[in-house]
């Protein structure tokens, strides 16, 4: 599980590799990927756009903007979280992805939150820690 926090909002991310939405043979690999925002701070806030980078095992980036999250700009009050699951196809068995939040809280101020990077492995891919 991958974690940021930003001004008291915490994103954490879980990424899952799915064998029968990819195949090797056509270099088309997929994850799912599942994000929990929590709001640990004192004010209510709404999540109203997404930035997203995405880069393969190649280095191709590919960047995606959008208002809201799987079609929903979520408010969350101090103390609740929101959950959904999304996905990623790439052409490569491994890849990253890290990103923003744009956030609004009750008095207009706008501000980014940071989604944590995070691996997308594919089941045959190892990992070499230094």
């Amino acid at each position: 599980m991958y974690r940021a926090v930003t001004r008291q909002i915490e994103v954490t991310v879980e990424p899952n590799f799915l064998p029968e939405r990819s195949s090797v043979e056509n270099r088309q690999y997929f994850w799912s990927y599942t994000i929990v925002i929590t709001n640990t701070g004192d004010e209510t806030v709404q999540l109203r756009t997404r930035h997203w980078i995405i880069t393969d095992a190649s280095g191709r980036k590919q960047e995606v903007r959008g208002e809201g999250v799987v079609g929903e700009q979520p408010v969350l009050a101090p103390g609740e979280r929101f959950e959904y699951t999304s996905g990623v196809p790439l052409p490569t068995a491994s890849g990253f992805m890290t990103g923003r939040y744009q956030m609004v809280n009750e008095s207009g101020e706008r501000f980014e939150i940071d989604v944590p990077t995070f691996s997308l492995d594919g089941p045959d891919c190892k990992r070499t820690l230094n």
